[in-house]
């Protein structure tokens, strides 16, 4: 939604939700990193101005999977009451009177992310104000695996181990480069054969990673964001995201991970610490999200070379695949 289309409905917004005629809205601006359909907001009533976020789906889409943006209130909502850092929903509705579309509406946040690579900021606090932030967010990590999933029944039945591995099938005949996923058979058939038993389910963010946790400038974590991919599954799908996105030996030198955060083997002792358990089959879990990515990484090239998703990050990520693709084998075969 363009801002002169965005900024009058606002403006009704904040007036109904206020119950005030007189509410103004200002500052109204994109968010970076949902490709325009996130946006910030000010509202000024009486004397109190409040900052806000406010989350749309895309347009022309059908309001499902991560573009129903309902999902992401329901995990929001199950998080009510626990000590996990997050964003407590104001306003959020499936009526079409506001936005034309279903939406949430959170209080805007005063700080920064890591950032899928480490950023200027990370680099200028000391080791052991980076070992705490990376202690923050696996022990936040372990509280959201201990909410009662019976707390967001919208988000659906458990994912299935096996589905989790061949629903990702669908996006292999259009991808770019595919010879640089010549292992993908390779590495579906290790995972197929080695589905773990007995593994916790329960609430998943699914996409546990630096660029989505949200820390104060000195540190301190402020909330776990962006849970477009949460879902009811094995928690430790979130603890294989993590590690892998931190593990050297899963990227190529562009892109490998520089130290300057806490690394896969560090991150997963401290989320062990923060459960209380030994974590079963994370091998695997490991492995089924370098599987993951390596895919995800191969379709969205394809989607920018097409020309139907510009975004030329992509050329230097795929890179990645194949030392993504050999660490899952690598993981899977001991």
């Amino acid at each position: 939604m363009e801002l002169d289309e965005l900024i009058p409905r606002l403006g009704a917004f904040a007036q109904a939700k206020y119950e005030d005629p007189a509410a103004r809205v200002s500052d109204v601006h994109k968010m970076p990193g949902h490709a325009g359909f996130s946006y910030g907001f000010t509202v000024t009533s009486h004397d109190t101005r409040e900052s806000w976020y406010l989350r749309l789906p895309p347009p022309n889409v059908r309001w499902v999977g991560t573009a129903d943006v309902l999902r992401q209130v329901a995990a929001l909502r199950a998080l009510e009451g626990s000590s996990v850092p997050h964003c407590e929903v104001r306003w959020s509705g499936d009526d079409l009177e506001h936005f034309g579309r279903p939406y949430f509406v959170v209080p805007k946040l005063d700080g920064a992310v890591v950032g899928f690579a480490e950023t200027s900021w990370v680099d200028g606090l000391d080791a052991e104000t980076r070992a705490s932030m990376a202690r923050q967010a696996m022990i936040a990590l372990a509280k959201i695996h201990r909410v009662n999933p019976g707390r967001a029944e919208y988000l659906g039945p458990p994912v299935p181990f096996v589905e989790d591995v061949k629903r990702w099938d669908r996006f292999m005949p259009k991808v770019a480069d595919p010879e640089r996923l010549r292992l993908v058979p390779e590495v579906r058939s290790l995972l197929l054969a080695g589905l773990p038993e007995g593994a916790r389910v329960g609430i998943f963010h699914g996409d546990f990673q630096w660029s989505n946790v949200f820390y104060d400038p000195g540190g301190t974590l402020l909330a776990v964001i962006d849970w477009e991919l949460t879902g009811i599954g094995a928690t430790l799908n979130d603890v294989g995201w993590i590690a892998t996105f931190n593990d050297p030996e899963a990227w190529s030198p562009e892109r490998e991970p520089t130290g300057v955060m806490p690394l896969a083997d560090e991150l997963v002792e401290l989320y062990r610490e923060a459960w209380g358990e030994e974590l079963r089959s994370l091998e695997w879990f490991r492995a089924l999200a370098a599987y993951k990515f390596a895919i995800i990484s191969g379709f969205n090239l394809g989607l920018h070379r097409r020309g139907r998703r510009p975004d030329p990050t992509w050329e230097q990520t795929a890179l990645s695949i194949e030392p993504l693709l050999e660490r899952a084998r690598s993981l899977l075969s001991g």
